[in-house]
């Protein structure tokens, strides 16, 4: 539908343009300015024509509407909150009348540099060039093109395979193509590195340049060449001021403008942000102008996000908008306009907001840890006297209920610190309260069914409305770190997991035999499609939850368990998400996951690869400061409650268990798909320590419960005296 107006606004445009009806739009009334009374100088379009060819309106022949074009303006650097109608006026006027969306450019590192964002446009595929982090290179002339200089590195050395695909696929189709900038020529390069229509600045462009290719990409990097510092971005997050800031924008839109007034009517243009300018990501523009586009959210299906869009998108929604077949081997999918409503102040807010979450998230997690060992040393101290069991008891429930805030924050509105922890406190107290103040309080297991009900119920029921929850979470993920932008995250898995297991043993101590072992199967599987379905797209996690599940089913059957079935188990939980991803295979490339991108990844031999780099993540995990004491410091008293029960915890641990087979049955389970979740999630160490942050506490305080119920009920002196006298 939208490619037949494009088609029409076209034909209307060239039927109007024969008729000498159609001419260039000016500029803004903010981007125009006044000569001066001594000075006549060209205004508007015949303004910025000349400053891109270098010459006069009455030189240029007339310009028309071509046939369909696509111009891609890239500006690495530009966020929304440069964006101005003072500052920048043509940019602002062309978000105006485009649909936009925050750009997320993450590529293979935690920063993306302009020479890894134009090489991840031209392969189609999160690359990076392997050394150093700066400007692309510059071509060499070569005629009306241009070379690379050892381009062939990138694909035989960098292991940048897909590196050309873009220009290999125009070359294919007869596609004419023209690059403007460096960063353009690296994006319409071939696989041997050859553009074949370039110009190193705008200044050498010449009358008809733009009506000879459906294709024009333009490199601006006025905004981030600032801040390059030997040809690399800086290690510090902001070393502009914002005066001089506002000015490298100024250049940038000077540059961006003088384009969009030359381009033929009817083109759609493309802008993006790109990269970043220092050391901490952020979410950059995407806008599109296209008919029917302005005033829309723009964003794509490789996302699942109606306002959020990746690097490689641009690549295939450049072939998709000229009609040239998108190669298999591109993972991005064409940009969409969504809804409408998109404002340029919800940009900048949305970026704002990710900031806000990811300045906090170190601290965040450094003083959960720090909590967690707190807690275990005063559990430690106070169960051995066996002084403060209630005390001990409110505080493991207070402790099990704080992973779930950071989700359910997300169902209020917040952008500042005070915001999102004001809000996170509020849930945590309404939890904590329903949990040790409703009638099932005085029930060994009912805190522990509240709290790990709470949290397996959000988590599901955010994976059934498009994980808005999960989203900007502590817990969850950020589009700005570009590790996931919908689905199940790697510790929402744990904590969906382990929440899961431990409702469902509740539900069979409460109703044990059949429809305890029931609940366990059938609520464990149905969370399991969950996570490993097209609504959570969670690889590891179907991996872990299979185990999991079984070994719980057997502990609570008495049944033994063996190493060998523990394998066949994570082989049946392995061979049940490969089903998983060959179906998603089989759909359109447009509608898969990375699920099904996996066993294409496979099948071309690049799944090595994926996880061997997965691999290296997983084994950096043990070594986080934040991550690890919470794993070390819950297993050892977990196994010292165990083996010691009368010196490390008055016998809470056993008392537990005798109350609860189905308890310890789901406790096991638990370590089990922690562990496997551990070694089979890039996010490691994170993954195992989250799902004993919520089951030790709440295996506390049921422990706990059982003991403070026995003291409440065992008869007193007078009780006793009086049965030995009858």
């Amino acid at each position: 539908m939208r490619r037949a107006l494009i088609v029409l606004a076209v034909l209307a445009g060239q039927l109007l343009a024969g008729q000498g009806l159609l001419t260039a739009a000016a500029p803004p009334a903010a981007a125009r300015t006044t000569a001066g009374p001594q000075e006549a100088t060209p205004t508007g379009a015949d303004a910025n024509r000349q400053a891109l060819t270098g010459t006069t309106a009455q030189q240029q022949a007339p310009t028309g509407a071509a046939a369909q074009r696509v111009a891609l303006i890239g500006v690495p650097a530009l966020h929304w909150h440069d964006l101005d109608p003072a500052v920048t006026p043509h940019l602002w006027a062309l978000a105006g009348s485009s649909a936009i969306g925050s750009l997320s450019v993450r590529t293979v590192g935690n920063v993306t540099c302009p020479y890894d964002g134009w090489l991840t446009v031209s392969a189609g595929a999160r690359s990076a060039a392997g050394y150093g982090c700066g400007a692309p290179p510059a071509p060499e002339q070569q005629g009306e093109g241009a070379i690379i200089p050892d381009y062939r590195y990138l694909i035989d050395v960098a292991g940048n395979r897909e590196a050309g695909n873009l220009g290999e696929a125009l070359k294919a189709a007869g596609q004419c193509s023209l690059a403007i900038g460096p960063g353009a020529a690296l994006a319409l390069a071939d696989r041997e590195g050859r553009i074949p229509r370039y110009h190193a600045s705008p200044a050498q462009l010449a009358a008809g340049d733009l009506e000879r290719c459906r294709l024009i990409v333009m490199d601006v990097d006025d905004l981030v060449s600032p801040y390059l510092t030997g040809d690399r971005l800086p290690a510090t997050p902001e070393q502009l001021a914002p005066a001089r800031r506002r000015e490298a924008a100024r250049l940038a839109d000077a540059k961006a403008g003088a384009l969009l007034a030359a381009l033929p009517a009817g083109t759609t243009v493309l802008l993006a942000g790109l990269s970043d300018h220092g050391s901490v990501p952020h979410l950059r523009v995407a806008a599109m102008r296209a008919p029917g586009a302005e005033g829309r959210l723009l964003g794509a299906a490789s996302t699942r996000r109606d306002d959020i869009s990746i690097l490689p998108d641009l690549t295939a929604t450049v072939l998709t908008e000229l009609g040239v077949p998108v190669p298999a081997t591109v993972v991005g999918v064409p940009m969409r306009a969504g809804e409408g409503g998109a404002t340029i102040e919800a940009m900048a807010r949305a970026d704002a907001t990710a900031q806000t979450m990811r300045s906090a998230k170190g601290q965040y997690f450094t003083a959960l840890a720090v909590l967690q060992v707190l807690f275990y040393v005063l559990a430690f101290v106070l169960l051995r006297r066996r002084r403060r069991l209630p005390l001990v008891r409110v505080a493991a429930v207070g402790l099990a209920a704080l992973p779930v805030t950071t989700f359910l924050v997300n169902l209020l509105p917040w952008s500042t610190h005070l915001e999102l922890f004001g809000w996170m406190v509020a849930w945590w107290a309404v939890i904590v309260a329903l949990a040790l103040g409703g009638p099932w309080r005085r029930r060994p297991l009912g805190p522990l069914a509240v709290v790990a009900g709470v949290t397996a119920l959000t988590l599901a029921g955010d994976l059934l409305t498009g994980t808005t929850l999960q989203l900007n979470s502590f817990m969850g993920y950020s589009a700005e770190q570009g590790a996931r932008y919908f689905g199940l995250g790697n510790i929402p898995f744990a904590l969906f997991a382990t929440g899961t297991l431990l409702t469902t043993t509740a539900i069979a101590h409460r109703w044990p035999g059949r429809v305890g072992l029931a609940a366990i199967v059938g609520l464990g599987a149905g969370a399991m499609v969950l996570g490993g379905s097209g609504l959570g797209s969670d690889f590891g996690g179907v991996i872990a939850f299979v185990p999991g599940i079984a070994v719980t089913a057997l502990v609570l059957t008495g049944k033994r368990v063996s190493l060998v079935k523990l394998g066949l188990f994570c082989v049946a939980g392995g061979v049940i998400v490969m089903t998983f991803a060959w179906l998603n295979y089989l759909k359109p490339p447009n509608e898969q996951t990375h699920l099904g991108r996996f066993v294409g990844q496979v099948l071309t031999g690049e799944a090595f690869d994926v996880i061997w780099r997965k691999l290296q993540a997983m084994l950096a995990t043990l070594l986080s400061p934040n991550l690890m004491p919470i794993v070390i410091v819950a297993v050892a008293f977990l196994v010292y409650a165990i083996l010691r029960p009368d010196q490390a915890s008055a016998g809470v641990v056993p008392a537990a268990f005798e109350h609860s087979p189905a308890l310890r049955a789901g406790l096991i389970g638990t370590m089990v798909a922690g562990v496997v979740g551990m070694l089979v999630n890039d996010s490691g160490a994170a993954v195992l320590s989250m799902a004993l942050a919520l089951a030790v506490p709440l295996l506390l305080a049921t422990g706990i419960g059982v003991l403070v119920r026995r003291e409440e009920s065992a008869p007193g002196v007078g009780e006793q005296l009086a049965g030995v006298a009858k």
